[in-house]
């Protein structure tokens, strides 16, 4: 491992640094005579890093070494990540698509019926709503989650949902394929571990304003507690423009392919906030090396409580799934489709 520490540290910092080496079983060698470059020889552990940063006297970790976290990529293959009919990574590319949130049995039947049709493996339906206003519909809750059963069972479409509190997780598990860990909730540690310790996969979006460094840190959460099945979602960062409703961050895509073995999707509904630019901005992250995409579908957006004017209609999401398989293809690539079967249902 290698530190760059302040310059000029008084004794007091500069011990606690060589001590902690020492203690965590390093042989610490200064590389200049300022004193500022300290290299440690030893074998590394993924914790040791965060207890470095920890330190005052500690400027920057250089390079981590043998302490590497367990979302680096690090030589590590693709982690894929299979939940239902879908799979993740490995070359492998999936399709997410629902309602913002659950409202009836009617309707969210006929979606998921509709975008099954068109290549969807998973369904995503809130039944809780994390909104800006407490005062916004808030999502149907446990009645919510009935209704994602009942379609489950129906259709045979895995599902995908949030969960916001760690006290429900337990009956979240009992319905969903995929916990979704929405934007507001990326910086939630006791959730974060929680669905972790489950076991099942999670669907962590990135926050508003995260860097990829803190985002990446969200997901270690999850993964230091033995669940290695994580995807990671970009769906825009906060900007300053009001033309779209936030950035979507493609280079941040391109990156995360590199930095580390986890899958990788795009939202581009909430990226976008408007349905005429959600096609457009599908294409650009799948291009960017995406892993799938999870895409609001509804019929009639305008009877929608939450979200309406970014939710597309169902033949635009066969249109989106169609320039997936295209785009998916160019590298070798190829879009995960439902079995006949259930399409058939």
């Amino acid at each position: 491992m290698l530190l760059r520490l302040r310059p000029a540290l008084p004794p007091e910092q500069l011990q606690a640094v060589l001590e902690l080496a020492r203690e965590l079983g390093y042989r610490p060698q200064f590389l200049d005579e300022r004193k500022t470059l300290l290299g440690l020889d030893g074998h590394g552990r993924p914790e040791h890093r965060s207890r470095f940063e920890d330190l005052v006297g500690v400027a920057a970790i250089l390079d981590a070494g043998g302490a590497t976290e367990l979302h680096e990529r690090a030589g590590r293959p693709d982690t894929v990540v299979s939940a239902g009919e879908a799979r993740f990574g490995g070359g492998s590319v999936s399709l997410i698509a629902g309602p913002c949130a659950v409202e009836s049995w009617p309707r969210l039947l006929e979606i998921a019926r509709e975008v099954q049709r068109h290549g969807a493996t998973l369904l995503r339906g809130g039944a809780w709503k994390p909104r800006t206003s407490p005062y916004s519909f808030q999502g149907m809750k446990h009645d919510g989650l009935e209704l994602l059963s009942r379609v489950r069972a129906e259709t045979g479409i895995g599902i995908v949902t949030e969960v916001l509190d760690p006290r429900d997780v337990e009956a979240v598990a009992l319905v969903a394929d995929v916990f979704q860990i929405g934007a507001r909730s990326m910086h939630n540690a006791p959730l974060l571990v929680e669905v972790g310790r489950s076991g099942k996969p999670v669907l962590l979006k990135r926050a508003f304003s995260a860097t990829l460094r803190e985002f990446l840190l969200a997901a270690e959460f999850v993964l230091a507690q033995g669940n290695t099945q994580v995807v990671l979602c970009e769906r825009g960062v906060r900007g300053f423009d009001p033309t779209t409703r936030n950035l979507l961050d493609v280079g941040a895509v391109a990156h995360l392919k590199r930095a580390t073995h986890l899958p990788v999707v795009v939202d581009p509904s909430h990226a976008a906030g408007r349905s005429d630019l959600v096609r457009p901005l599908a294409r650009a992250g799948l291009a960017a090396g995406a892993d799938g995409l999870i895409v609001e579908v509804h019929p009639d957006p305008s009877e929608v409580h939450s979200d309406g004017s970014q939710a597309v209609l169902p033949e635009t999401f066969g249109a989106i799934a169609a320039d997936a398989r295209a785009i998916a293809a160019l590298d070798g690539r190829r879009v995960v489709e439902p079995s006949l079967t259930a399409v058939e249902r």
